[in-house]
């Protein structure tokens, strides 16, 4: 009897790091949100630390506002990933069409998707190394990091996302509160971007085919996601990182 065949590994990644944080200024007229600081690091270096951490060797960031500011600090990070620059000076495309104008870098192969600022303290394992291990392409053509709406440190929405038993994920209801909300990591498959628009699209396009063809699933982060969406919420971010590191 053969062998299961071992999986192929996620070794690129996609960072999007291009968008204006109008919610974090006034901080962000001058500084890139991706490159605000909590606990000590660039928002972006704890994203690219975690995808190095889960074996991501090469990861497109998307530029745009302040984009030398940006440009100049990838520059000076050492070590993996190998940071390739994606252009976007000229036009804001927002999350999808950000990812598919770079998209023939991505070599054809399942990637990751960051949002720049996704935050979170570990549990036991790492999440990226978790979601990768998860990732089935014979049953999902999406697979997203979801956190608990009701323990996530500075979220105050509704939710996103039901999870079944078998992790397949469906929208929240309207006037409905879900139980889980999207922690900004993805698993994508890239012929998903063929039959998209041109110039500006959101990657929520992409989520919708997925719920309706049953493919789009979610793992539960194992931790505590902490959005870092204003100015107040990096004080609330790093008074929680101090009190983790006491407990640990």
């Amino acid at each position: 009897m053969s062998a299961e065949p071992t999986p192929k590994k996620i070794t690129r990644a996609f960072v999007l790091a291009a968008g204006l944080g109008k919610r974090m200024r006034p901080i962000t007229a001058t500084v890139p949100k991706p490159l605000v600081e909590v606990a000590g690091k660039a928002l972006i270096d704890h994203a690219l630390d975690r995808a190095a951490q889960g074996g991501i060797e090469t990861a497109v960031v998307n530029v745009h506002w302040l984009a030398d500011l940006m440009e100049g600090h990838l520059s000076h990070r050492t070590g993996a990933p190998e940071i390739i620059v994606s252009n976007e000076r000229d036009a804001l495309l927002e999350t999808g069409g950000g990812v598919k104008k770079a998209i023939d870098l991505l070599e054809g192969e399942p990637f990751v998707v960051f949002n720049s600022d996704s935050f979170w303290l570990e549990g036991p394992r790492p999440n990226l190394g978790r979601l990768i291990e998860a990732w089935n392409p014979d049953t999902m053509d999406i697979l997203l990091l979801v956190a608990p709406t009701a323990t996530s440190l500075g979220y105050e929405g509704a939710g996103d996302f039901d999870m079944d038993s078998d992790g397949r994920l469906s929208w929240r209801g309207e006037r409905e509160v879900a139980p889980f909300i999207y922690a900004g990591v993805a698993i994508l498959k890239p012929e998903l971007f063929t039959d998209t628009p041109e110039g500006s699209f959101s990657l929520t396009l992409l989520f919708d085919r997925a719920v309706k063809r049953n493919r789009l699933h979610g793992l539960r982060l194992d931790g505590q996601w902490l959005h870092v969406g204003t100015p107040e919420a990096i004080q609330a971010a790093e008074a929680r990182v101090q009190e983790s590191a006491r407990i640990v």
